[in-house]
């Protein structure tokens, strides 16, 4: 009514959503998934894929996590992939970490692999070779020799040479 404001801009926000909360005294046995932030400071055992994951420093998960962004201060054991991780010094994480940014503050703890988000779909693309039960004797290639010789001409060794 007073206001000259462009109401068709208000119209246009999307309006966020309070981060859903598990609080320490909660413990759950399952899966979560959501679109939006999720803050855990309970136990988890299962899967957790959501937007923005904050992990606080009395929180233990067991299981994978999937996010776009991870922010951990407890105990995680399980894959983690998300987009930016972010490992406080309060973290303990067990398992292998898929990111494209990663930071690790000064005293966080990782078991584990750290691989980037490309080389790791890369890895899952690539057909995995299987050993051959045929023998090939084609693909051996035979070592050159090279004759070693004493100080009187005799041959007393070969030595294999590099092609």
């Amino acid at each position: 009514m007073f206001s000259k404001a462009d109401k068709s801009k208000a119209a246009n926000t999307v309006a966020r959503a309070a981060p859903s909360l598990i609080s320490t005294d909660l413990e759950i046995a399952g899966n979560l998934q959501t679109p939006g932030e999720v803050q855990l400071d309970g136990t988890i055992e299962g899967d957790i894929v959501c937007g923005k994951l904050l992990i606080g420093a009395k929180a233990i998960i067991t299981g994978h996590i999937e996010a776009d962004e991870v922010i951990i201060r407890g105990r995680v054991t399980g894959r983690v992939k998300g987009k930016n991780v972010h490992l406080a010094s309060t973290a303990r994480v067990v398992g292998d970490i898929w990111h494209d940014s990663l930071a690790i503050e000064a005293g966080a703890f990782l078991e584990g692999h750290c691989k980037r988000n490309d080389a790791a779909a890369a890895i899952e693309a690539t057909p995995a070779k299987m050993p051959s039960t045929t023998n090939h004797s084609a693909d051996v290639v035979p070592a050159r020799q090279n004759p070693v010789q004493d100080s009187a001409g005799n041959t007393v060794a070969k030595t294999a040479a590099r092609n």
